[in-house]
């Protein structure tokens, strides 16, 4: 296939147009500044989820949609709603419609967006499955749900088929490639580790339980679903593979490095969760996937690899 990777230089976008590439797919990626170097093969197109004229170009001759490219920040979020919905709801709407007038009299075409486990808020059955209603807590997740409606909708029309993952926490590496975002727990302990930052922030006791993924894994579940759309269905599928404390991350970190890591405890969050896990069932039982990278001594030592690399 011709597939088309928005937010093609960013953290999983790197890893997943890599992965696509190696399996033999045309790949053009997308993107708003940048151009990665060391990807050969790859196309290489500019263009803005807000500029729907540089869409329709990027979209003249693609197969399939990889739509990663969108703003990720939860406490930006609530600061910058209109922001949110406006990249994350407006920029897919853009998308599906370029995607719309390019594919002409071709078949529908393929898409694959990368939504969160957030948009379920704080549901009291554990681990969460895809049957769970959403009830997303913030702007962010507010937001990619609106997306996910939209891209229903399209494909009820009969011109798309798409999924939907609601990814959980990504974490980890791929050569160089880590988690670029210091307000994540495993890049800012990985950071402490390596002398960049001098304090991890736990708030609470540290037993606060969230589900974590490698940015492998994600990719490979990316493939896997490009394979599973079908004309005229959304489907959803979870993404997460470990559920770990903030306590057992630490450790773990100390465990590899044999650093100190200096802990600043506050008071919990008023209203979190003390646990969010991610049941991947559906995700394995119907596109055979299986996390290959997402242990938590892998993501953590992945993390803490390029970081103290980098010193």
């Amino acid at each position: 296939m011709r597939i088309l990777v928005t937010g093609a230089s960013g953290y999983l976008g790197r890893v997943a147009v890599r992965m696509l590439d190696a399996e033999g797919h045309e790949v053009v990626g997308l993107v708003h500044r940048h151009q990665p170097r060391g990807f050969s093969r790859v196309e290489w197109r500019r263009g803005d989820l807000l500029d729907f004229h540089s869409l329709v170009l990027a979209t003249s001759d693609v197969d399939a949609v990889v739509h990663l490219a969108g703003l990720t920040r939860v406490r930006e979020a609530f600061a910058h709603p209109t922001r949110y919905y406006r990249v994350n709801v407006a920029g897919t709407l853009n998308l599906m419609e370029a995607l719309a007038i390019s594919g002409g009299d071709a078949p529908p075409a393929r898409l694959v967006f990368a939504s969160t486990g957030s948009v379920y808020g704080v549901p009291k059955r554990q681990p969460i499955d895809e049957d769970a209603p959403p009830d997303p807590r913030n702007p962010y997740a507010a937001s990619k749900l609106a997306a996910e409606q939209a891209i229903a909708w399209q494909c009820a029309t009969g011109q798309l088929g798409a999924v939907s993952l609601r990814i959980f926490n990504i974490a980890g590496a791929v050569g160089e490639t880590g988690d670029p975002d210091g307000s994540r727990i495993i890049p800012r302990v990985a950071a402490v580790a390596a002398g960049r930052a001098r304090r991890v922030d736990v708030y609470g006791d540290g037993s606060a339980i969230r589900d974590f993924v490698h940015v492998n894994d994600v990719a490979r579940a990316v493939l896997l679903a490009l394979e599973a759309c079908e004309t005229g269905t959304h489907r959803v599928f979870n993404v997460g593979a470990t559920p770990a404390s903030v306590s057992s991350i630490l450790e773990t970190a100390r465990k590899l490095t044999g650093r100190k890591l200096a802990v600043a405890h506050h008071p919990a969050h008023p209203g979190e969760a003390p646990k969010l896990m991610a049941d991947n069932g559906r995700l394995r039982g119907k596109l055979g996937w299986q996390p290959r990278s997402s242990s938590l001594e892998q993501l953590v030592a992945d993390q803490c690899r390029t970081e103290l690399r980098s010193v």
